[in-house]
């Protein structure tokens, strides 16, 4: 009796109110924990984002006699040339990143399961659109890039792919790096299954999370490049927002410039809302220690 009432259940296991009480007290103690040059980091790094951010937004809605005004915002939509150009640079970035998925996936998956040899020479090929400068690769291909394809907007898509290539070949060699990939694909073709149901069925699920982040950096790109767009000559939304700031009202560009921040930020939350997947439930204990499902 006295080892019952002392351990604080039966057969020496907490009831559930203790061990949910000491959870809560574990939880105070790691926040306790928190050292003070930390929450400082997190202070100024979030300054450093908000504080532009709060300046071209009160920015967009002051006016010329020192006032507040919303109609920066209300006559966005049906200022020239918004719609198309905002809508071709919507198009442009999905026809990029898509491409690019499908260009960069199976390069990366073949390269990592079959030639681990080249991992070297890819790491080299990624870097380079980031070290040429892109007024260099957009006059190379104007040069290399036939008449039919240089009179489509279509061509700004190849770019767009060509500049969002490291970035979700990057985010791809991370996640394959993250997981025992070549367990897994053994497993699978013991037990039968194909290189198609291997790549359906086991890889993808486990790199859905780093293919969407390679995703959401590309689509990033593809929605604000303005060198490669504005030599092609093509209207997209941010050579859009250069050209209308340089005639008409500059609180008008601003209100763009965060309208177009914010469809990426909507980009991004769905983009992660879609990989987080459901969530196991944590698998729960009885009180006599063993597990219920």
């Amino acid at each position: 009796m006295a080892a019952v009432t002392g351990l604080g259940g039966i057969g020496g296991v907490a009831p559930p109110a203790a061990r949910l009480r000491a959870r809560r007290g574990l939880g105070r103690g790691r926040w306790r924990e928190l050292r003070w040059w930390r929450l400082a980091v997190l202070v100024v790094v979030g300054a450093y984002f908000l504080v532009p951010l709060y300046a071209a937004l009160r920015f967009s809605f002051s006016t010329t006699t020192g006032g507040w005004s919303v109609s920066a915002w209300t006559s966005l939509p049906a200022a020239q040339g918004f719609g198309p150009a905002f809508l071709l640079s919507l198009r442009l970035a999905l026809v990029a990143t898509v491409l690019t998925v499908l260009l960069v996936v199976p390069a990366g998956l073949v390269v990592h399961l079959r030639l681990p040899r080249l991992r070297a020479v890819m790491d080299v090929a990624t870097t380079l659109p980031i070290v040429i400068p892109p007024i260099v690769l957009i006059l190379g291909l104007l040069a290399a890039a036939p008449p039919w394809l240089k009179a489509t907007p279509y061509l700004l898509a190849l770019e767009y792919a060509v500049l969002g290539f490291p970035f979700v070949y990057r985010s791809l060699d991370a996640g394959l790096r993250a997981i025992d990939h070549a367990t897994l694909v053994d497993a699978s073709r013991s037990l039968g299954g194909g290189w198609m149901v291997t790549f359906a069925r086991v890889l993808l699920p486990n790199l859905r999370t780093a293919i969407l982040s390679g995703t959401v950096l590309c689509v990033a790109l593809a929605f604000g490049e303005f060198t490669m767009a504005s030599l092609d000559q093509y209207q997209t939304f941010p050579v859009w927002i250069v050209n209308f700031d340089q005639s008409n009202s500059p609180q008008t560009s601003v209100a763009a410039s965060i309208a177009a921040l914010g469809v990426t930020w909507i980009l991004l939350l769905g983009l992660s809302l879609l990989g987080g997947g459901r969530k196991r439930r944590p698998r729960q204990t009885d009180d006599a220690g063993g597990a219920t499902p």
